[in-house]
């Protein structure tokens, strides 16, 4: 929606850059590892997509980028100047968890945390696959998948709180079914004319063509939890994260959202939480990160 109103430069790819180039990559004050990130980078459609002149692109690259958001600042920076465009916007979902070293790298950088149902979302990543059990799991998939997306947006949350007036949070739901009210809010925060007829208009991307794991389907995107859970199904995903769907302003409707959360389900949200925060730890910090980043840019 924000590229469909204007004046943005139009890279319809997520760019990965904290999540896989960095990691990958660092230190990037190296001219050699520089070199390698670019090397592989061209091997993927995160540079074919982009249109960028690979010269004058390299030729920046090597002489300025110091660490991913240099690269990152470079790349949009290349794409405004060659579509005669002032901002950028960038949308890769992970960099949530990356919000201080993107704030670090890129000061100016502003962040709208988009927040949908955590019903919805894990029967979507069921469907998509995004979100494997663990072994000894009773449960189907989409109930990991609760879990994870509790993990992911609290954490992004609890970053969030630490950039000020830098960062907002916006409910899906609402942009859904109050678009033009929701955008005015957007307007101030980052200083830029959304208006909804332009944008319904120009309509780039999922505007006009939704995003969905739900092919073909013409059921609203809002509320399918209600009904592809089984009664049985969503009382133990609202015990598990009823209280932060409470938090957020969801409603809930079964009574296991309110209360004590059996031990048994304590123990399996512990447990997911704990490898969370073990996989970032593995992806971000050690060599066998780095070996997991480079098999997943090579699949870009």
């Amino acid at each position: 929606m924000i590229l469909s109103a204007g004046d943005f430069a139009i890279y319809r790819m997520e760019s990965h850059v904290f999540t896989l180039l960095e990691p990958r990559f660092q230190p990037l004050t190296s001219q050699k590892n520089k070199r390698r990130m670019l090397n592989a980078w061209y091997q993927s459609r995160l540079f074919t997509r982009s249109g960028v002149d690979h010269e004058l692109f390299e030729s920046r690259v090597m002489v300025e980028c110091r660490n991913g958001g240099d690269f990152l600042r470079i790349l949009m920076e290349e794409i405004c100047r060659q579509q005669g465009v002032r901002r950028w916007a960038e949308t890769t979902p992970e960099h949530i968890l990356y919000m201080a070293r993107i704030k670090e790298t890129i000061p100016n950088a502003l962040f709208i945390h988009v927040i949908r149902d955590g019903r919805d979302v894990a029967l979507s990543w069921e469907k998509l696959s995004q979100i494997r059990r663990l072994p000894g799991d009773p449960y189907r998939p989409a109930i990991a998948a609760a879990i994870y997306w509790e993990w992911f947006v609290t954490r992004g949350r609890k970053l969030g709180q630490t950039l000020d007036q830098d960062y907002t949070e916006v409910l899906y739901e609402d942009l859904v079914t109050r678009p033009v009210e929701i955008l005015r809010r957007l307007e101030s925060f980052i200083a830029h004319n959304l208006d909804y007829d332009r944008i319904r208009s120009v309509a780039i991307g999922s505007v006009a063509t939704p995003n969905s794991a739900y092919k073909g389907e013409t059921r609203s995107p809002i509320g399918r939890w209600k009904s592809d859970f089984t009664p049985h199904e969503l009382e133990v995903c609202e015990a598990l994260i009823g209280r932060s769907l409470i938090g957020l302003g969801y409603e809930t409707v079964t009574a296991a959202a309110t209360k004590k959360m059996p031990a048994h389900l304590a123990a399996l949200r512990a447990t997911y939480r704990h490898y969370f925060e073990a996989k970032l730890f593995v992806k971000t910090r050690t060599p066998l990160g780095r070996w997991l980043t480079s098999r997943n840019l090579a699949r870009l």
